[in-house]
């Protein structure tokens, strides 16, 4: 792959981003202009931005269900694009509490390859690859299945992974899997996590990169190599594979790769017992590893402490941002750490617009009182006119039948590109802490968990994971924090967390409602250890991939199932007596 040429390409169209959004916006609706949704909205064979906005209303996913339906159940007709759709994606569902059908196409895995493509490009100046393998955290193993009109529908992540141009292109990157694809789509996730971490083993000395889709999976995979290190350097000793594998294909495929090697396995073994609390553990198994990337923005930003602690002195790089519903922007400044990661949108992969977000209490307040307030919504601004320092809710139109999209993200603009925007992402814009007046996002939680954690420094506490809900079955209602720690630690130093997270709360809305007793005292329960892996298991029950997971922060009343593995699981409770 000619990486200057990738470079090049994209220096060029951000460099003339306007005109790029309304070449694309015109390549679309000539794509599509024949299908059905588009007909109905009589822009009668008009591309032009302004018809378009004139006509085509902004949509959220529900809007879109009778017509997503009706291409599952087979009808023929071109219905949102003009080429049959006849592969949908599953999003991972952990926001709603249920998956979601997307349409996924050949357009959309062009455009999935172009930001993987651009992503590398970028990284590879950076952090140049020879000829090494990737130890990827990628699992295929999702349920798949067809509807009734023979659509078939599988896991956005395990559409791009089945696709033949994505081994293809992992090939012309230098960033081949080092497991075989028996293992990737094997039929079951614990089992091909264990292989991929035997298979990094055999391979140590060629492993130069280390990654997953989501920053959550590459600490999974780690705290699951705690667990069963011992077991992996046995395999290696024996040249056998342990009998927890049960699956004949993953046995067969990963016979071909192991043979008794005593001297590694006594390596590895020295190696880890000689780790302080398994801190460098990458870097050590793997000596030639030049970076660890994934996702690591939004809700991943809260496993960026334990990657660290894994990762040693090794670079951690957030890569794109996107959604089941296809991509919009990549990582193209790889020295930034995760925290300061800004994405910069590829022009040519979609038409977006951005409403701008200039909500504060006093208009939260005002909102309450005068409907019609609430459908003044501002007008949307295009690519290229977005503000540095202002938050948008970004509205997408792709290749792949969605038009004028509600995503539901909110994007701050960090800077420019050329003259295309940099993103950072926000928070959700519906996952939400709100019961009075308050609107508490999945930042706002993050940012109080640190800060209850930091608080208790010497303790040695360590959050596995957290979540939260607001209770309102208390008169007044109050927000519930749910967490799961590791190690004993006293009621006192919980009673004293459980403060700090109360007072970490600082939205206006929040302070005053709690001073005068409309919001009632924070609650802190305690989980049981294996509570939020009871989580993952049933996402994976449902037919969601391992390497989309996403741990849900914000319960919502509709995700009851999640919300009773919460509250089935709780050892220990503690309300807040901050205020």
């Amino acid at each position: 792959m000619d990486v200057d040429k990738v470079i090049e390409e994209f220096e060029a169209m951000t460099k003339d981003a306007e005109n790029v959004q309304r070449e694309t916006l015109k390549k679309i609706l000539e794509e599509n202009g024949c299908a059905e949704y588009l007909q109905n909205l009589g822009l009668n064979g008009r591309t032009d931005p302004e018809s378009f906005k004139a006509c085509v209303p902004f949509v959220s996913h529900k809007d879109l269900e009778p017509y997503i339906q009706r291409i599952a159940d087979g009808a023929s007709s071109p219905i949102l694009t003009g080429k049959p759709i006849t592969t949908l994606s599953l999003s991972s569902g952990t926001t709603q509490g249920k998956p979601k059908f997307v349409p996924f196409n050949d357009e959309l895995m062009e455009t999935t390859l172009q930001i993987y493509r651009t992503t590398y490009a970028f990284r590879n100046r950076e952090f140049p690859i020879e000829n090494g393998k990737t130890l990827q955290f990628i699992y295929g193993s999702s349920k798949q299945s067809k509807t009734k009109g023979g659509v078939i529908v599988r896991t956005a992540t395990t559409n791009v992974f089945r696709n033949s141009q994505y081994k293809n292109a992992m090939k012309a990157m230098q960033s081949q899997c080092c497991s075989p694809d028996e293992v990737i789509f094997g039929p079951d996730f614990h089992q091909s996590l264990y292989c991929h971490l035997l298979c990094g083993l055999i391979f140590g000395e060629e492993i130069q990169l280390v990654s997953s889709t989501f920053a959550h999976s590459i600490v999974h995979a780690f705290r699951t190599f705690e667990q069963v290190w011992e077991e992996l350097c046995a395999d290696l000793r024996e040249g056998v594979l342990t009998s927890r594998i049960t699956f004949p294909s993953v046995r067969s495929a990963m016979a071909k790769l192991l043979k008794p090697n005593p001297e590694l396995a006594d390596l590895i073994h020295k190696k880890c017992s000689g780790l302080s609390n398994w801190y460098g553990l990458i870097p050590e198994l793997f000596p030639n590893v030049k970076c660890i990337c994934g996702i690591m923005t939004g809700s991943m930003e809260p496993y960026l402490k334990k990657l660290r602690h894994y990762a040693g002195d090794l670079p951690l790089l957030s890569t794109e941002y996107g959604s089941s519903e296809g991509w919009i922007a990549a990582n193209v400044n790889p020295n930034l750490p995760p925290e300061s990661a800004t994405y910069a949108v590829l022009p040519n992969i979609g038409y977006f617009e951005f409403i701008p977000l200039k909500e504060n209490v006093e208009e939260h307040v005002q909102a309450k009182f005068n409907d019609s307030f609430l459908s003044m919504e501002p007008e949307p601004v295009g690519l290229t006119e977005v503000k540095v320092g202002e938050e948008y809710e970004i509205i997408i139109t792709s290749f792949a039948g969605l038009y004028r999209y509600r995503l539901g993200d909110v994007v701050k603009v960090m800077g420019f590109h050329n003259s295309s925007p940099e993103l950072k992402f926000v928070c959700r814009k519906n996952v939400m802490l709100t019961i009075n007046i308050d609107k508490n996002t999945e930042k706002d939680l993050q940012l109080a968990v640190e800060a209850a954690v930091k608080s208790t420094a010497e303790e040695k506490l360590e959050v596995l994971d957290f979540s939260s809900h607001v209770d309102l079955s208390t008169d007044p209602g109050h927000y519930v924090i749910f967490w799961e720690i590791s190690g004993e630690v006293s009621d006192e130093v919980l009673k004293k967390c459980c403060n700090c997270l109360d007072r970490s709360f600082v939205d206006a809305g929040y302070v005053s409602s709690r001073k005068v007793n409309a919001i009632g005292p924070l609650e802190l329960r305690v989980v049981r250890r294996g509570t939020f892996q009871k989580i993952l298991d049933h996402y994976l029950g449902l037919g969601a991939a391992l390497s989309q997971f996403k741990t849900p922060r914000c319960v919502v009343p509709t995700n009851n199932k999640v919300l009773q593995i919460l509250c089935d699981n709780v050892a220990k409770s503690y309300f807040s007596t901050a205020f």
